[in-house]
């Protein structure tokens, strides 16, 4: 895979559940919108619905910006760990095990690894997320229904907006969208949710002798 293709896919799959950055640029924090009482108790009700979930496994749909959709699994353990696993026909598999985060592409048998702590998703898998600190929301619809959060980013791996959608009454994140900084789309939508249940371990393993081999070749 190309290194600008596993970026890619790090980002969206990243954004999957809250790949969100702090550094942002003067424009985006010129444009911030003070966030009223309610929008912070609003944001206060998300943060305790993300702190209460440790595990968490389920299936998403992933609608690229060119029309394309791709399906598959995800599994989550925090603080530290996640699986996404792509059905075919897309060959990918992200792993993040605690330390590092591996994008292997099924297909062609190359892996990419990075330190967790230098993608998006350590803000995922932390062991305390917090909208208000760890994000910069620049907006809060709430709804008879749904509860939509929008958040400027900007990350080695991704440069945009990411708009979160909520129930309303439980806080599920139902959805997301991905903006690049082209203004390309990329939506998700989770179901078949578990959270707080079983986990399995062996689902988190990097194999790092197999990309140690491909550095070789």
């Amino acid at each position: 895979m190309k290194p600008n293709c596993s970026h890619r896919f790090l980002s969206w799959t990243a954004a999957i559940m809250l790949s969100v950055a702090a550094a942002l640029s003067p424009a985006a924090a010129q444009q911030k919108a003070p966030l009223s009482p309610q929008d912070q108790e609003t944001l206060n009700e998300v943060n305790t619905y993300f702190n209460s979930v440790r595990t968490m496994h389920g299936d998403f749909v992933q609608f690229g910006p060119e029309g394309g959709q791709v399906e598959g699994k995800f599994y989550l353990e925090r603080p530290g760990k996640i699986r996404f696993y792509y059905n075919p026909p897309a060959q990918l598999d992200i792993i993040a095990d605690g330390k590092s985060v591996s994008v292997l592409d099924r297909k062609v048998q190359t892996q990419d690894i990075w330190p967790l702590n230098e993608t998006p998703l350590r803000f995922l898998l932390a062991e305390q997320i917090d909208l208000t600190k760890d994000t910069n929301v620049v907006g809060v619809v709430v709804e008879p229904d749904l509860v939509t959060v929008v958040v400027e980013d900007r990350t080695t791996f991704n440069s945009g907006k990411l708009t979160l959608i909520f129930d309303a009454q439980t806080f599920d994140l139902k959805q997301w969208t991905v903006t690049d900084s082209q203004g390309m789309d990329t939506s998700v939508a989770i179901y078949n949710v578990t959270a707080n249940g079983p986990s399995n371990p062996k689902l988190f393993v990097i194999d790092y002798l197999a990309a140690a081999r491909q550095s070789r070749n």
